[in-house]
């Protein structure tokens, strides 16, 4: 049996209006190739570079709530290595003492621990065209962040779900959009296979662009270790990339260890010493992390776990949900002096609110954000829409129509009944002569009834619901159908 070990680097690239070292912008999506760079960018002789204090910022931002011991004394370190896209020769980052060190993060309850968290600068970008390589240095220099992780993760599904947290927690704090797609974030694999305690020989998994690819590398490098070690045959130290098509991992090259990129003190950077009233500054601007809201929205409106993901994972969505509760908080607060609803239904109106904001909303949304200007339905006007459903003056028909036409032109739902014709049918007479008429119109399905078979009641009922375009109550259908078929 053996024990998996793994490991996570994720860099992200922090959102600064300005490069790490330099004022050229931090766009490194810009379309057009060396577009945004300077003389320091591009390591002209003679340049000096200048420390990005909000880099430095939402680095300290993010060790505080990946609850991390913050320096009081840090550094910047030259990295040396020669490739194509890093101008200088060498890379700006910190080797032996980071901005971060020591912290965790819990993940289905275990606590994996985080080694440090780091800044450096990004490098530029490979073009290949056949046989050429073209370098485009408008990513060359954008605040990079990095953190390490403790060997504490054991499979592929764990580091996925602490990829995606993490993510989560770089949009809460707006220090990263952490889309992995545009290379925003990025993860790479450490992981090693041993029957003891002693770690095995570690391979590092590259070029992972998706959560999805890092769960499946993980499965596979498990797999394909553990079938050499059961023959005999050495697993070497390399780096390995990952092919999405094949589902595989591929060799790519040997590893090399840290002595191998001389770190040695960055001379034109100043050694940077932080007190605690600075460092108490950035923790004051932390908002609600992922974590805390899903406990206090369980909590605060009763929602399970599934309800409360959509909007931990949609930010913009669950602060929407919020809005509208408060508005409903009110409505329950004057219902309550009438007599007509009382405040333990809060929780029945916090599900139908979340029951329609994830599968009816979001549909009409088509991803787009509720903080987008062409987004017109108010907190008002959505919480009128569920009082109304509450009171069963809408059936769900109906509620459908409104919610659309509400989504189209950002029209209150009374307006959008009224100019519609859809108020529910209050005229009992009225829904058993429709009744009476459908039920004469499908002896088949009465005969079903009768035989025991209760689709043919839904059936009936439907038939009933399209006569009168979804303006029939549907459990007064339910009664008087049954009344009618059981005498």
């Amino acid at each position: 049996m053996y024990k998996t070990t793994i490991g996570l680097e994720i860099h992200a690239e922090l959102k600064t209006k300005s490069k790490m070292f330099c004022s050229c912008k931090n766009d490194p999506l810009e379309k057009r190739a060396n577009y945004n760079i300077c003389p320091v960018c591009t390591a002209q002789p003679g340049t000096l570079p200048v420390i990005n204090e909000d880099a430095v910022k939402k680095v300290i931002k993010t060790g505080w709530a990946l609850n991390c011991k913050i320096a009081k004394e840090s550094k910047f370190d030259r990295k040396n290595y020669f490739y194509p896209d890093l101008p200088k020769g060498y890379q700006i980052s910190q080797y032996d003492k980071p901005f971060c060190k020591e912290g965790y993060l819990n993940i289905d309850g275990k606590k994996i621990r985080i080694t440090r968290i780091h800044l450096e600068e990004d490098t530029g970008r490979l073009i290949h065209k056949g046989d050429s390589s073209l370098v485009d240095f408008n990513r060359a220099g954008v605040p990079l962040m990095e953190m390490v992780t403790e060997p504490d993760i054991t499979s592929g599904k764990q580091a996925r779900r602490f990829a995606e947290e993490l993510r989560l927690i770089f949009r809460y704090l707006n220090v990263s959009s952490a889309d992995m797609e545009k290379g925003q974030m990025r993860v790479e694999v450490n992981i090693s296979l041993s029957k003891s305690d002693k770690l095995g020989t570690k391979v590092e998994i590259k070029n992972l662009n998706s959560f999805r690819s890092v769960e499946k590398s993980i499965d596979y490098e498990i797999e394909r270790q553990k079938k050499a070690l059961d023959k005999g045959e050495e697993i070497i130290q390399e780096t390995r990339g990952w092919n999405e098509v094949k589902g595989e991992t591929v060799s790519q090259r040997k590893k090399e260890e840290a002595h191998d990129y001389r770190y040695f003190p960055e001379p034109d950077l100043p050694t940077l010493y932080f007190d605690n009233k600075y460092v108490n500054a950035i923790q004051a601007e932390t908002p609600e992390l992922p974590e805390a809201r899903r406990e206090r929205l369980m909590k605060e409106y009763g929602l399970d776990r599934q309800s409360v993901e959509i909007f931990i994972t949609n930010k913009d969505l669950g602060e929407y949900f919020e809005q509208v509760m408060s508005e409903l908080t009110n409505w329950v607060k004057e219902m309550e002096q009438k007599k007509s609803v009382e405040g333990k239904e809060f929780f029945g109106l916090s599900k139908i609110v979340a029951n329609y904001m994830s599968s009816d909303l979001q549909g009409l949304l088509g991803g787009m954000s509720v903080e987008d200007e062409r987004f017109l339905i108010t907190a008002e006007n959505f919480a009128e829409f569920i009082a109304l459903i509450y009171e069963g003056k809408m059936s769900s028909k109906i509620a459908k129509k409104v919610l659309d036409e509400m989504f189209k032109t950002g029209i209150d739902p009374s307006n959008v009944i009224d100019s519609q014709e859809l108020t529910q049918m209050d005229d009992q007479s009225e829904l058993e002569g429709i009744i009476k008429n459908v039920i004469s119109k499908n002896p088949k399905a009465v005969e079903d009834y009768s035989k025991g078979k209760e689709n043919a009641l839904q059936f009936l009922a439907g038939q009933v619901m399209a006569e009168t375009r979804g303006r029939a109550n549907p459990d007064a259908v339910q009664e008087i159908l049954r009344k009618s078929l059981n005498k």
